[in-house]
């Protein structure tokens, strides 16, 4: 399947009615993937094929991100978000406290009214700066697949081994001030059948979001290729469903095309792995609903 990179430090905007338009930042080195979780859906593909990840450095994080807005500010057309996500997970690195408040000075200074978000696993709060990071932070959205141990095991193979019970209670020190993200998806994998939809996973979800008390829960499934072959789109109809249980606990839910948005940009060249190839591709501008 075809899966990609992203090749720069800044990329965008991406121009969405939804989000307005929304810079992305990837702190992580275009040559290679680098997280602690490896997903059986991950857009960026296996960590195994693109080994020897490392992070851009704080001050070329900085730098191309107030050269970009001061760009954007000399058009007249500054950004409405500023995205933390790229080639794997921007918590691990190891001065994130630091470039959050680097990026909300430079915020404050080029785009006051720009909101920043962090696309996170969440597997790093249990390191306090990083969730100090977090909460400063207008969108601090979390990952969260599934209340049974043994799917989050299969979908997300995590390298901390961590339970469903710790990470429930980690994502409780937040005092409700984060947006839970889930990825429903269902297909087999390495000869085991999953499904994070079936009554009894979400009934184990809700009564883990519930505890969690999160002031949102974003719900999507799969738009692009994923590096295993046998994972399966849940239709918005089911995500439509699950979401309306959530908000019958009284937490927002939407269903979330956030991550398309971000991933369909004008005119930015992609890494792509396909069928074991590296090519660059160029895509196609889109305007999202």
């Amino acid at each position: 399947m075809a899966t990609f990179l992203f090749d720069k430090i800044i990329f965008g905007p991406v121009h969405s009615r939804r989000l307005g338009i929304s810079l992305g930042v990837n702190l992580l080195l275009p040559t290679a993937k680098l997280c602690n979780f490896d997903c059986i859906y991950c857009e960026c593909g296996w960590n195994g094929d693109h080994r020897g990840g490392s992070f851009n450095t704080k001050e070329d994080v900085l730098f191309a991100l107030q050269s970009k807005l001061s760009e954007m500010a000399l058009e007249g057309e500054l950004p409405n978000y500023i995205t933390f996500a790229g080639n794997g997970e921007p918590t691990m690195h190891p001065n994130f406290l630091e470039i959050i408040d680097g990026t909300i000075a430079l915020r404050n200074s080029v785009a006051p009214l720009a909101k920043i978000a962090v696309l996170t696993n969440a597997t790093m709060i249990d390191r306090e700066d990083v969730r100090a990071a977090l909460l400063k932070i207008d969108r601090p959205i979390l990952k969260f697949d599934s209340a049974i141990q043994s799917t989050v095991e299969l979908i997300n193979q995590p390298a901390k081994k961590r339970t469903v019970d710790q990470t429930i209670e980690l994502l409780k020190l937040f005092g409700g001030q984060i947006i839970i993200q889930t990825m429903f998806i269902r297909g087999c994998y390495k000869g085991v059948t999953y499904d994070n939809t079936t009554p009894q996973e979400v009934a184990a979800w809700l009564d883990a979001i519930k505890e969690i008390a999160p002031r949102e829960v974003m719900l999507y499934s799969i738009d692009r290729d994923t590096p295993d072959s046998g994972v399966r789109k849940v239709s918005r109809e089911e995500l439509e469903q699950i979401a309306k249980r959530v908000e019958a606990l009284g937490i927002t839910a939407w269903v979330s095309e956030f991550l398309r948005k971000f991933n369909s940009i004008l005119g930015i060249k992609q890494k792509v792995l396909y069928k074991g190839c590296e090519v660059q591709i160029k895509l196609s501008f889109q305007i999202f609903a």
